[in-house]
């Protein structure tokens, strides 16, 4: 991993993970967290679309997407922990 990659993971974490706090309520991540989820995001989403035969499409925007529904299904998911 190069360190332009590390840097376009941490903006495309960045937005996903901000995008995905702002429509799910209850959960404040801050910065940092967002970030994080907007990663592991990243990862979920990634996994649940190449498990589906899903494409958004390539290039950044496409990214960001995959990224922002990982992260949205990822804080659902710590607010239904949370109420346990």
């Amino acid at each position: 991993m190069t360190l332009d990659q590390l840097v376009l993971w941490i903006i495309v974490g960045g937005i996903a993970g901000l995008l995905a706090d702002a429509v799910i309520k209850g959960i404040k991540v801050g910065l940092v967290g967002a970030i994080v989820v907007g990663i592991l995001g990243a990862i979920i989403g990634g996994w649940l679309f190449g498990l589906l035969n899903i494409s958004l499409g390539g290039g950044f925007l496409g990214d960001i997407l995959t990224a922002f529904i990982g992260a949205v299904i990822l804080l659902v998911l710590l607010r239904a922990l949370r109420r346990l």
